[in-house]
């Protein structure tokens, strides 16, 4: 039976065991490959598994490893998600996919994107290529405020600055320890989780995901 997974460390906190088995009802396995050593994780993606996500902090080592990168892959020059093929190993960006559905519906001009680790690599490259005007923010720019129709906060923990953040909409990449909830506008990390899910499980088993039953998991 294909087996699939996720790579990254921290990773015993994530919700993505649990959208994988709703997303096919628990007819594939799905586990947790948690060791700080990438090599490690990547070695036992190619002996073990058929597909992997990729989170924090391997997205920058895998979509430097993988043998094909799909365009959105190459965009954000980072990759959260591997198929292995008869061909080699293939990488692609959900993030991206995830983050330019949660975009569309919108109505934005313009964009800022706190951060760029892989999760904003992945919103930046979405947001300009929706036609957003698009500005990107490290974290030691946040100080001075930040303004724009949407503001996407991809960094782990709070920073200096996050009480001078001006916007209709506020997208924050992290659901388990979320620094800015309960704002106007505000788009939880688990609504990027399922998007991201949505448009990547496919890729991963050749097979459409159980949506609703994956939305269900967080309440939606």
């Amino acid at each position: 039976m294909d087996k699939f997974g996720l790579i990254g460390h921290p990773i015993a906190h994530s919700s993505s065991p649990a959208l994988f088995t709703a997303a096919y009802g628990g007819k594939y396995p799905y586990e947790l490959i948690e060791t700080p050593d990438f090599e490690e994780a990547w070695a036992r993606f190619l002996a073990d598994y058929k597909a992997i996500n990729v989170t924090a902090p391997f997205k920058g080592d895998a979509f430097a490893r993988v043998d094909w990168k799909s365009p959105e892959c190459e965009r954000a020059g980072a990759t959260n998600l591997v198929v292995k093929t008869p061909e080699g190993t293939k990488g692609y960006n959900s993030d991206y996919r995830g983050v330019k559905a949660l975009l569309e519906p919108l109505g934005c001009r313009t964009a800022a994107v706190i951060g760029f680790g892989g999760a904003g690599k992945a919103a930046l490259a979405a947001a300009e290529d929706l036609g957003l005007d698009t500005r990107l923010y490290r974290h030691a720019e946040v100080a001075g405020g930040v303004s724009a129709d949407i503001i996407i906060y991809t960094l782990p923990r709070a920073v200096e600055g996050i009480d001078r953040l001006d916007c209709a909409h506020l997208l924050e990449a992290n659901y388990k320890d979320p620094c800015l909830a309960g704002r106007p506008g505000y788009i939880p990390g688990s609504a990027w989780l399922l998007a991201q899910a949505v448009t990547g499980y496919a890729l991963m088993t050749g097979e459409e995901p159980d949506a609703s039953a994956m939305a269900a998991v967080f309440g939606f």
